[in-house]
């Protein structure tokens, strides 16, 4: 499976404020001030909202093609971090007063099926390519 070649190049204002291209779409990165000038979210960011979006968006595709009356998957996550490890901390809520309870399980159990929660219990291997 490949994926969206995503550019990041300095924006051309703010200390280190990065401009993130994907496809026809682009955000800002940053980090808080004093090293960055905060506007936009940070790497570690940015990779806990993947966690995050990836959830909200796998939960609700599978309740939507069973029919079933989610009306939103809220999600909510912080990260602890040590000089070994990276704990993400993830909340769920599903919104829908007419879900059962057997519902509810089972699309909390959706939630660790979604790609960026696979892809966070895999090795990574990053492989550089310097140019110029």
């Amino acid at each position: 499976m490949t994926s969206n070649v995503i550019e990041v190049r300095k924006a051309g204002d703010g200390k280190i404020k990065q401009l993130v291209q994907v496809n026809a779409n682009s955000f800002y990165a940053d980090e808080p001030d004093p090293v960055g000038d905060g506007q936009g979210p940070n790497p570690h960011d940015l990779l806990d909202a993947a966690l995050g979006v990836c959830t909200a968006m796998t939960v609700m595709m599978v309740a939507q093609r069973k029919k079933w009356p989610l009306d939103d998957v809220r999600v909510e996550i912080t990260h602890e971090e040590d000089d070994a490890n990276y704990k993400m901390l993830r909340k769920i809520e599903l919104v829908g007063q007419q879900l059962t309870a057997e519902q509810r399980v089972y699309l909390l159990g959706i939630a660790n099926k979604c790609p960026i929660h696979k892809a966070l219990h895999k090795k990574f291997e990053i492989v550089d390519t310097v140019v110029g």
